[in-house]
């Protein structure tokens, strides 16, 4: 259907084509700028969006309440940005580095966050802007995911239209928009549990109480932090006076876990009980050759054949670590029988 505009509308609208080159410069301009202030805090967020009003779009706008505007630059969402981030605490946060890089109208923003049930997809933090340097105002949304989720589906099925919706569809609204509030806070409440947790375990790493540390992926990567594997293999380098090259460790997660470890307290422990043996292990090994560079893992390797060897393992366990860290193939069997006759000749095997 056409749009039908008064005379003041069409002065509004011939305003509208002059300001559009600038509307674009300054959609492009915001956006920037807030995009770098984001990398340089280090906020991660899903997406920045922004747009320029399309002449269908103001029409439609200017046919309902057209006389409320007496030039266009009282229209303060020509320009729209959009921030949608993964937590509710970060719109605060992007809000605040809003302030920094913007002008803020604060008669005209609004924090819709203060809702009835059924607006969670309206639950949004606007703000009117003028970029520092001057220009015409622009509109900057800040919600989460989910709220922008929501906000589309709302849109998608038409909610929000003139359409009269039975009371009963609008009580199911209602409770899906209640549960994703819901959902929306627990994860902002999940992760600063997370985090929590991540501190503890850095400072019980740091202080040595290892017990209390389950093995994980990412407590083993803090435990290595501290290069608990660095003397011994300083001790091993210095067989040949080798350079040691150094590679990613993360791999030997794996043969802990198939050790039957559990907490990082105990590759501690495997530390102090084995580095002896192991660089005995390893000395009969590189004694005997110029090896001039050896690799960050290597105390690892030796650690966990003494470990395997010592505590009743046999050709299967050395099997299982080789293809852990060599991949599974047919040539570990032939390196699992050599490493159970060499260790034959280890004075420590002999105890047994």
């Amino acid at each position: 259907m056409e749009v039908q505009l008064d005379p003041h509308s069409e002065m509004l609208m011939q305003q509208y084509h002059e300001l559009l080159p600038t509307l674009e410069k300054l959609s492009k301009d915001a956006k920037d700028l807030l995009t770098q202030a984001l990398n340089e805090a280090g906020i991660y967020v899903t997406a920045i969006e922004c747009r320029v009003k399309t002449e269908h779009s103001l029409a439609g706008k200017l046919e309902l309440k057209g006389g409320k505007y007496k030039s266009i630059d009282d229209i303060t969402d020509l320009v729209g940005l959009r921030v949608i981030t993964f937590y509710t605490d970060e719109v605060d946060k992007v809000a605040a580095l809003a302030k920094k890089v913007f002008d803020i109208d604060w008669k005209e923003s609004v924090d819709k966050r203060k809702h009835q049930l059924d607006a969670f997809g309206y639950n949004s933090l606007h703000y009117i802007c003028r970029l520092k340097s001057g220009g015409p105002r622009f509109e900057l949304q800040m919600r989460t995911a989910l709220q922008h989720v929501w906000s589309t589906i709302e849109h998608d099925t038409g909610y929000k239209s003139d359409v009269k919706i039975p009371p009963e569809i609008r009580r199911q609204f209602s409770r899906l928009a209640g549960m994703l509030e819901l959902v929306d806070d627990e994860f902002s409440r999940l992760r600063t549990v997370i985090n929590h947790h991540r501190r503890m375990v850095q400072s019980l790493v740091k202080d040595g109480k290892l017990d209390n540390v389950l093995l994980s992926a990412e407590n083993f990567r803090t435990y290595l932090d501290s290069h608990p594997f660095d003397r011994l293999n300083g001790r091993i380098a210095a067989v040949n006076q080798a350079e040691i090259y150094p590679v990613s460790m993360m791999s030997y997660l794996m043969v802990f876990e198939a050790l039957g470890m559990e907490t990082i307290g105990e590759v501690q422990q495997m530390i102090d009980d084995y580095s002896d043996d192991a660089y005995q292990f390893a000395l009969t090994q590189l004694a005997i050759t110029d090896l001039d560079i050896i690799s960050s893992t290597t105390a690892l390797q030796y650690l966990s054949l003494v470990y395997i060897l010592k505590n009743g393992g046999g050709h299967k366990e050395l099997k299982t670590f080789y293809d852990i860290i060599n991949g599974v193939d047919d040539s570990n069997n032939a390196l699992a029988d050599m490493m159970l006759e060499q260790s034959k000749l280890l004075s420590f095997m002999q105890v047994h």
